[in-house]
């Protein structure tokens, strides 16, 4: 059975996440503003825009591409998928989206100093992480490896439940694992991963999809 998936984006090309998803066996369909349909075996966080700081309790501090709607879109698809125990993939936006979703707060603009180690004019930065005894990323990949990066805010206060599993040099939040929920959240690409500069992202996209099944 091939697992499919509910890509939640901003409206653009989600081509990177459809094919990662078919390399790994899964089957996605791309929309804007979807609802909690429960027919799909699991969702996908794509990447985009900043979170609306409200959200968050903050003031707008250096936010970008704040999209509302598709704020409310997905914190509703979190409520639906998580409480119907299905698993979620969050990349990047999608990352920061689930932290804001279980109470936590966000960077809005990591600065001058450290926004270079995170983004690039053009393209994605490539750095390496360390990832945390027994995550997953350690699992996959070892203690440090390289992944991409296009981003300027990170996570802030952790929401209710997660615990850090990876961090930039910088000490940039780049993975998180949630205590009972079927979670995996990366603030870098992997859907933009196939193992040249970087570790080869498929191995996630595989491990989402494993979890989707296990509905079956």
């Amino acid at each position: 059975m091939r697992p499919r998936i509910l890509i939640s984006t901003g409206g653009g090309d989600a081509g990177n996440y459809l094919n990662a998803l078919e390399s790994a066996g899964g089957v996605g369909e791309a929309r804007y503003l979807p609802g909690p349909d429960l027919s799909y075996d699991g969702l996908l966080l794509a990447g985009g825009g900043d979170v609306d700081p409200a959200l968050f309790g903050q003031e707008d501090r250096g936010s970008r591409g704040i999209d509302r709607a598709r704020d409310e879109a997905e914190l509703a698809l979190l409520d639906a998928f998580c409480g119907a125990g299905r698993p979620v993939l969050a990349v990047c936006r999608g990352h920061q989206v689930v932290n804001v979703w279980l109470g936590g707060g966000l960077i809005q603009d990591l600065g001058p100093e450290q926004s270079p180690f995170h983004q690039r004019e053009e393209g994605d930065q490539i750095h390496p992480v360390q990832a945390g005894r027994g995550s997953l990323l350690r699992r996959l990949y070892g203690p440090v490896f390289p992944v991409n990066s296009c981003h300027h805010q990170g996570l802030g206060r952790l929401g209710r439940g997660l615990r850090e599993t990876a961090w930039a040099e910088d000490g940039v939040v780049e993975a998180v694992e949630h205590d009972a929920l079927p979670l995996i959240c990366v603030q870098f690409h992997p859907e933009r991963m196939t193992g040249g500069d970087t570790v080869d992202g498929g191995a996630l996209f595989r491990v989402f999809l494993g979890l989707c099944r296990q509905k079956f």
